[in-house]
């Protein structure tokens, strides 16, 4: 079984607030998304697993737009490293979203510690003055934690910077080990992100470097799946798909020149091309 994973960030905000939807207004917009992709994805559902995750703010529209037997799991892009407690807390976290809301709403899966989060959580403990990576991880595990407790998937993402590349088994190793730590593995997938490769500008990793990683991954772990998390797109898909250790991929963007963004049509042409049709 492949695992294929489309993040949907914030392409929700219109180009004329600074964003990159061109395609539809944005009470549509999670809605839109599902209804033009579903059915294509059906033709897929015995070698592939979809799950999609959507900004808090479109995630009814897009339950709602599920036809029966829909192919289409949907996630949401985090949840906060504490839940509610019979009893206890029943949810008292302005500005933050518990697991127990995110599994009520409908949600099935989550995204973890992608390097936007890493980054975001990094930043905070550097103001604070703490230089301490493991602390992220720490964070992370709570999350992962919280979120698999109440019974949802987790894609959960690792991943080495430039400055650390040298030290990449020492990286992934704390990320792997940590983050992971004391919670059930059947329900988590992994997806690596080269983050010192992602971007304008920079060199993507080649075939080589990532299966040297995938091995490693599935060493470190006892064989968990694990996706290509640095951006599945048209132009590595088939790449990507020859290698072996490599279970799927996670998809962003799907357009980088011109009128930037995602596009259903694109999204389903990369998976055509992954899984070589």
């Amino acid at each position: 079984m492949k695992y294929i994973y489309l993040n949907l960030k914030r392409f929700d905000v219109p180009e004329a607030l600074g964003g990159v939807n061109r395609i539809v207004k944005i009470e549509e917009w999670g809605s839109f998304i599902i209804k033009n992709t579903q059915e294509q994805l059906k033709k897929y559902a015995e070698e592939a697993e979809f799950a999609m995750f959507f900004p808090e703010l479109h995630l009814f529209r897009a339950l709602e737009a599920r036809s029966e037997r829909s192919p289409i799991e949907i996630g949401c892009q985090g949840v906060f490293w504490q839940d509610v407690q019979l009893g206890g807390n029943f949810g008292a976290f302005t500005t933050d979203r518990p697991a127990a809301a995110m599994k009520a709403a409908g949600c099935e899966a989550v995204l973890i510690g992608h390097c936007e989060e890493r980054n975001h959580i990094g930043g905070i403990l550097e103001m604070a003055g703490s230089g301490n990576s493991q602390i992220v991880n720490r964070i992370l595990n709570e999350e992962v934690k919280a979120a698999v407790g109440r019974g949802l998937k987790v894609l959960y993402c690792i991943g080495e910077k430039s400055v650390e590349q040298e030290r990449w088994k020492e990286i992934l190793s704390g990320q792997l080990e940590v983050g992971l730590k004391g919670v059930d593995r059947s329900k988590i997938v992994i997806a690596y992100e080269p983050v010192w490769s992602i971007g304008p500008g920079k060199t993507p990793a080649d075939k080589d470097y990532i299966s040297k990683i995938a091995r490693f991954v599935k060493e470190k772990t006892g064989g968990m799946n694990i996706v290509y998390g640095g951006g599945l797109k048209k132009d590595n898909a088939a790449m990507i798909a020859s290698i072996p250790e490599i279970d799927g991929g996670l998809i962003a963007l799907t357009r980088f020149q011109g009128e930037i963004g995602f596009y259903p049509e694109e999204y389903l042409e990369i998976i055509s091309l992954y899984l070589g049709r």
